[in-house]
């Protein structure tokens, strides 16, 4: 049973804002400044040079196929998942699931307003009804929603910090990925494109079966009380664009609602796959982008903000050139 289940109805789930979208294909970063004037965030990434680019490995992502829409266009989705340390006994059951194909003919089951879609079996709050999940899967704990700041690569922290908010007394990219902090823990961000791990009430974690992945303004609360596991990097319009849930907190209540998934799957077992790239969050241009998010100087401004949170910093990802 999920914390998103039918059933109870119990869960706050999510919401996030980034002013733009986790994954960015290169048109997205084509100059727009012209002539003059300063350089726009965009223009920033797109004078990247080309080693500032780090590919992605298929190993790291997981690719989904929804049913065609109505028009008959396919509608894929690709998520990066989060790398060692973070939640990696979730990510080895959501690996052991994808290759075990047992995604094929789940649907999409839930899409809250400025909160989350979810997917997962429409049955499994029935046990006589659930599908059996292969065996092996890890049981994980809540201690494993953070990770301790010493079993943290060196070297991999952003400049600059975004400070303390009211949900962490420090946030930061760690890694390419937006992180809480305190003096002894780390932990990722509910931002908007980020995918979670559906549960039950405490001490449930659930175990990767049951996934949602932000649509609306960053949920914040969430952050340490459910798993994160990676984020959406390309096709989140097909999940924000679907048609809301017509049930309590964004439960399709009919089974003709639900949209089919066709598959899902390792990176690994999907040929044809482009090669993607994120951004060095820890290299120059990161650092030039990440000011002028918070300092916005180009002429459409009036007044910059003078600061930014680290949702609405998104890690620049493309297709490779």
């Amino acid at each position: 049973m999920s914390i998103f289940s039918h059933r109870s109805w119990r869960v706050a789930l999510l919401s996030v804002g980034l002013s733009a979208l986790v994954g960015f294909s290169g048109e997205t970063f084509a100059a727009t400044k012209g002539t003059d004037g300063p350089l726009t965030p965009p223009d920033i990434v797109a004078s990247a040079a080309a080693g500032e680019w780090v590919a992605i490995a298929p190993s790291d992502l997981l690719v989904m196929d929804l049913a065609p829409d109505t028009a008959g266009h396919a509608r894929r989705v690709v998520i990066q998942l989060l790398p060692a340390p973070f939640a990696q006994g979730w990510i080895g059951n959501i690996r052991k699931l994808a290759a075990a194909h047992w995604w094929d003919g789940m649907s999409i089951n839930r899409l809250q307003d400025n909160y989350v879609v979810q997917w997962g079996d429409p049955e499994g709050d029935d046990k006589a009804k659930a599908k059996p999940v292969p065996s092996g899967l890890l049981e994980n704990s809540e201690g494993a929603y953070v990770t301790p700041r010493f079993a943290l690569p060196a070297g991999i922290e952003s400049a600059p910090s975004f400070g303390a908010d009211a949900y962490a007394p420090e946030t930061r990219i760690i890694g390419g990925w937006p992180m809480g902090l305190d003096k002894d823990h780390a932990w990722p961000l509910h931002c908007y494109g980020m995918v979670g791990v559906g549960r039950d009430n405490p001490p449930d974690t659930g175990s990767g079966a049951e996934l949602y992945a932000v649509i609306g303004q960053a949920p914040r609360q969430l952050d340490r009380n459910i798993a994160l596991v990676g984020r959406v990097i390309e096709g989140i319009e097909w999940l924000s664009s679907l048609p809301r849930g017509t049930g309590p907190i964004g439960f399709y209540a009919t089974p003709g609602e639900r949209v089919p998934i066709l598959s899902i799957r390792n990176g690994t077992d999907v040929t044809g796959l482009p090669t993607y790239q994120a951004l060095a969050t820890t290299g120059p241009t990161f650092a030039r982008y990440a000011d002028a998010r918070a300092n916005r100087r180009d002429r459409f401004f009036v007044k910059p903000a003078g600061g930014v949170d680290a949702c609405n910093v998104p890690v620049p990802i493309r297709r490779a050139p």
